[in-house]
């Protein structure tokens, strides 16, 4: 899974852009670097402009695009997943508060109190993406991710087939609402991305010479 490998990769910014002011933004951010180099990974499909997106957002790894007062449950997803969950919000009964998250790196380094806005106490939070869990369960209580190998096949057949589209996503975050989210919402179980001190950017440089 190349994607989670860069993102465990020290001193190296893994960006998923949602949509255009997000390209810019991470792109905006690359170049303000001095010593981490950075990977976007774009997507191949056609992505809608989302409202809500900005470059400024981008800055701080992730951020609210669709807020909602106390909201049934956070959706956090990146790159094209985060559309799929916009529109997955609207068919469901319901408020769904939806972050962005295009860089995980630069979020572990915002202040606790701002992450703790960004993915509030007592409010089940759900991650979305095409792609092995690792690493969501930091910021997310639960992970509608790929469990196994992928299928040949169109692009949109495959999202249906593994449930990504916004009626598989909606009915995958409903039954899990109604079942062990309902113990999370009343019992609050915390995140380590909820504690957790900001993270700095260390080098690690040896010099032999």
């Amino acid at each position: 899974e190349q994607v989670n490998m860069v993102r465990a990769t020290p001193n190296v910014l893994m960006f998923r852009p949602a949509d255009g002011n997000e390209t810019s933004g991470a792109y905006k951010v690359a170049m303000q670097q001095k010593d981490t180099p950075s990977v976007l990974a774009l997507s191949r499909q056609n992505l809608p402009q989302l409202e809500g997106t900005s470059m400024e957002g981008v800055s701080k790894g992730a951020y609210v695009i669709v807020e909602e007062k106390d909201p049934d449950a956070v959706l956090i997803a990146t790159g094209s997943e985060v559309s799929t969950c916009v529109e997955a919000a609207k068919l469901m009964d319901g408020k769904f508060t939806i972050v962005s998250m295009p860089c995980a790196k630069l979020f572990d380094e915002q202040p606790i109190e701002y992450r703790r806005k960004v993915l509030p106490f007592k409010t089940p939070v759900i991650a979305v993406e095409m792609a092995a869990a690792s690493g969501w369960y930091k910021y997310a209580h639960h992970a509608l991710v790929m469990k196994t190998f992928g299928v040949s096949g169109k692009g949109s057949d495959c999202m249906e087939y593994f449930g990504f589209t916004p009626k598989g996503v909606a009915a995958s975050v409903k039954k899990w609402l109604d079942t062990t989210g309902k113990a999370v919402k009343e019992h609050g179980f915390a995140l380590a991305a909820q504690f957790d001190e900001p993270t700095k950017r260390d080098l690690h440089y040896v010099d032999y010479i």
